[in-house]
């Protein structure tokens, strides 16, 4: 876990153990089932972690897979309750509609959230987003995310409608933020709790069934990709 005032990146262990090609969903399934493993991570366009922590694919020389000199950089994950399933990101969960396509006519239904045992909301919010990483399809919605601190960004949105196509349109270069109706947090464990109907929910930019009571823990350096 990154400190302070400390380099994050380190002489790698050694080689990479596993080479990865793809999107984030990718590389999450990969550390979900070899946890501490070394990575050569070759993404596709898409990769919102990749754009964070500077990686490009195989094609503009992608991982150097643990070659003389080469570095590693410790990165957290989100561990995933969605009711009774259990998920796994290296980026983003986003609960209800992502803040990128949220429109006029979004609903904005009841949710609870709470962030190491906090409350922190508890009404009406189109979008609850948890966060290790710093972007979603490109859009800096996680100024302050780092994917190697040890702890979760965690956003509330609860705009009036017609404040949301003024926010959506400051998204790209992260300046949406701060904002009076978009409650900020950071920690370990985040509950969010739909308050009716079950939730709309997004792991790693892919959409999966929705849930009803949503548990994200943080699992520091979980995994280290080799650069």
């Amino acid at each position: 876990m990154i400190a302070k005032g400390e380099p994050w990146e380190r002489p790698a262990g050694g080689p990479a153990q596993w080479q990865v090609e793809g999107d984030d969903a990718d590389l999450a399934a990969v550390v979900r089932d070899h946890p501490g493993a070394r990575i050569a991570f070759h993404p596709a366009a898409g990769s919102d972690l990749a754009r964070a922590i500077g990686v490009h694919g195989r094609a503009n020389g992608g991982a150097r897979g643990g070659a003389d000199g080469a570095l590693e950089l410790p990165l957290d994950a989100l561990r995933i309750t969605a009711d009774d399933r259990a998920l796994f990101a290296v980026n983003m969960v986003v609960v209800g509609t992502p803040p990128d396509r949220t429109r006029w006519t979004t609903p904005a239904p009841s949710l609870r959230v709470e962030v190491d045992g906090r409350a922190r909301h508890e009404g009406p919010a189109t979008s609850v987003v948890v966060a290790t990483g710093q972007h979603l399809r490109g859009l800096d919605l996680v100024p302050r995310g780092h994917p190697g601190d040890g702890r979760a960004e965690v956003q509330v949105y609860a705009l009036d409608r017609g404040a949301r196509s003024e926010l959506r349109r400051r998204l790209a270069t992260g300046v949406h933020l701060p904002h009076p109706d978009v409650t900020q947090a950071a920690g370990r464990r985040t509950v969010i709790v739909a308050l009716g109907k079950p939730a709309r929910l997004e792991v790693d930019g892919v959409e999966v069934p929705a849930a009803s009571r949503l548990v994200v823990e943080v699992v520091p350096e979980a995994y280290a990709v080799v650069v």
